[in-house]
């Protein structure tokens, strides 16, 4: 782990509860992270996904659909 990233897991332990979520709020908006749960639905999905379940694989790859759009 690089020294800015000890850094800030130091500076995040040490701080208030109140201004952890001050800037895990910032991390958010930035990197636009969601905090929301995965609803079991989408826990299945994702997990068929990973397991290469053809009903939820791409039926075309991003090259191809930058071609049949002109892009």
């Amino acid at each position: 782990m690089s020294a800015v990233k000890e850094r800030i897991l130091g500076a995040i332990t040490v701080m208030h509860e109140e201004d952890a979520v001050k800037i895990w709020n910032i991390i958010k908006l930035h990197f636009s992270f969601s905090d929301e749960m995965p609803t079991e639905e989408e826990k299945a999905v994702i997990h068929a996904y990973k397991r290469g379940d053809a009903d939820y694989q791409p039926f075309i790859s991003h090259e191809e659909l930058k071609r049949e759009l002109g892009l």
